[in-house]
């Protein structure tokens, strides 16, 4: 069963992927905003969204959705596909090629595949839960970093500006401590470059179910510790995702910096 749950993702997300490029172009004509003046959506996020969509209920009509711009619809199989259609809105608007389409099948409320697009640069990562994660045909380890001061951190920042400045005040504070930071602009991305190794650890505030279901996964399958804090899941209030040599040192400084406080 995962294995054509993960056929249909990848073939998805190729779609997606393919008419999100095709209309790059015109995507500045029509942008509204969501939660801030910054936080933006674009035409074909809903169009590639109405894509995905659209196959599910013809291919797959029992399953539940959960997509960024369209919330939730109910199922009856068990299987619910959670969707990110631009992650990296800004970056696609800007044409800056860090945007990815992101797709999750959760079988009874677990994540059983992932797969995540970035067609600007083509590149496919994708995992099955048992099974271990790919960059396509490569296989996913992580980073081989073990000390806190060599590790290229990636993060995020949210759209409001008190949450801003308080990751701002954790960002400061833990930066002398590692070797450098990295902002994209895409948390599905992040998570898939901290599996491949391009980055050493990720963490990020204010990440929403379509942000980490399938990225997650696949860092997951790499061999990464995904969690929250102090004892919590990784989730809203914070994801946390490191090789387990570097997992501790990051989690305790977080901690100490109460990263997953505030707005």
């Amino acid at each position: 069963m995962t294995d054509a749950l993960l056929s249909l993702a990848v073939d998805l997300v190729r779609r997606a992927g393919a008419l999100v490029v095709a209309g790059r172009a015109s995507a500045g004509a029509e942008v509204t905003t969501k939660s801030t003046p910054t936080d933006v959506v674009t035409e074909m996020d809903r169009a590639a969204e109405r894509l995905v969509v659209e196959s599910l209920r013809t291919l797959r009509p029992g399953d539940g959705v959960l997509g960024e711009e369209t919330g939730e619809t109910w199922g009856t199989t068990g299987v619910r596909w959670v969707l990110d259609p631009i992650d990296g809105t800004v970056n696609y608007l800007y044409d800056l090629p860090a945007y990815a389409v992101s797709l999750a099948a959760e079988v009874d409320g677990i994540v059983a595949v992932g797969a995540v697009f970035n067609p600007a640069s083509e590149e496919l990562w994708t995992a099955i839960r048992g099974e271990g994660a790919w960059l396509g045909a490569r296989r996913l380890r992580g980073s081989p970093v073990t000390s806190l001061d060599q590790a290229l951190v990636a993060t995020g920042f949210g759209y409001g500006t008190d949450r801003r400045r308080a990751q701002a005040v954790v960002v400061a504070a833990l930066l002398p401590e590692i070797r450098d930071i990295r902002r994209f602009g895409a948390a599905s991305l992040d998570l898939c470059s901290a599996a491949a190794g391009r980055v050493d650890a990720y963490f990020e505030r204010g990440l929403k179910p379509w942000d980490l279901a399938a990225g997650g996964l696949i860092a997951v399958e790499a061999g990464l510790l995904v969690t929250g804090l102090s004892g919590a899941p990784a989730g809203e209030d914070l994801v946390l995702a490191a090789p387990p040599a570097l997992h501790a040192a990051l989690h305790g400084r977080l901690v100490a910096l109460r990263a997953d406080e505030g707005p």
